[in-house]
């Protein structure tokens, strides 16, 4: 089962309505079996509901559709985003939904997210596995996920959980030091992207900014060999500039 996220850069109605745009975005989507994009941005869901049904029109895709499950907008001004989940019902079935709801201190610009799973055809599933998809910095989210898994704290969220979103884990945003003394640098967390890995699009950087994160040694067992990578589509697709799609590769992971 292959799992990824994906942040599309203002993923609206005008990228939808671009065929270009939609056709390499439904491809992509095409190969996982759950995969969360980041920065939508679309009110009102039309551009997603759009995208869903062009999705589900593609090739294997009208016989193994995808559902969708989304967060609420998120943002501290009028700019506001969304994550949106795209997931096999074949091959995962929702549980259920969490959206983190700050108390006192505005500390995130967009508050995450989670769901929980149960995987239906995979062996890590036997019980629910949970995914917090966060689009912040670092160093706010050792804070956020000790505060998301008390409040959660079952022992699906304790043993099965993967973390991942853009981290900005990288770059100005993340030096040596900063990362030496996050605890969420060393076991039970597991770092499955490599610091040496681009996950932008940029020819100006190489910085790895998205990540993906197990908690436990049961999640990390059950991650493919070498298939944390992330996925460069301008390669794979021979395409001249991949800024028109998103400035970030999906990242993505394969569980056994």
């Amino acid at each position: 089962m292959k799992i990824a996220s994906f942040n599309v850069k203002k993923l609206g109605l005008s990228k939808v309505n671009d065929d270009f745009v939609r056709t390499y975005l439904i491809k992509i989507v095409s190969r996982y079996s759950v995969v969360v994009m980041l920065e939508v941005v679309d009110a009102n869901g039309r551009a997603m509901k759009k995208f869903l049904e062009k999705l589900n029109e593609y090739r294997d895709n009208r016989h193994d559709p995808f559902s969708m499950e989304s967060s609420k907008m998120l943002g501290r001004s009028t700019y506001k985003e969304k994550f949106v989940f795209f997931y096999r019902a074949r091959e995962v079935k929702l549980i259920d939904s969490f959206q983190y709801e700050e108390e006192g201190r505005d500390v995130f610009a967009r508050e995450p997210f989670a769901v929980q799973f149960k995987c239906l055809n995979t062996g890590v599933c036997n019980r629910a596995l949970g995914y917090a998809i966060f689009h912040i910095r670092i160093l706010a989210l050792w804070l956020l996920l000790m505060t998301f898994v008390m409040m959660n704290s079952t022992d699906i969220f304790l043993q099965n959980i993967m973390i991942l979103g853009d981290f900005n884990a990288d770059g100005p945003y993340l030096s040596n030091r900063k990362k030496e003394n996050s605890p969420m640098w060393y076991p039970p967390y597991f770092w499955l992207i490599d610091d040496k890995v681009d996950t932008t699009t940029s020819n100006k950087n190489d910085h790895t900014y998205d990540r993906i994160v197990v908690f436990g040694n049961h999640m990390y067992e059950a991650v493919g060999a070498n298939s944390a990578k992330a996925f460069n589509f301008q390669r794979a697709y021979h395409l001249p500039d991949a800024q028109a799609i998103s400035d970030h590769y999906p990242v993505e992971v394969e569980l056994l």
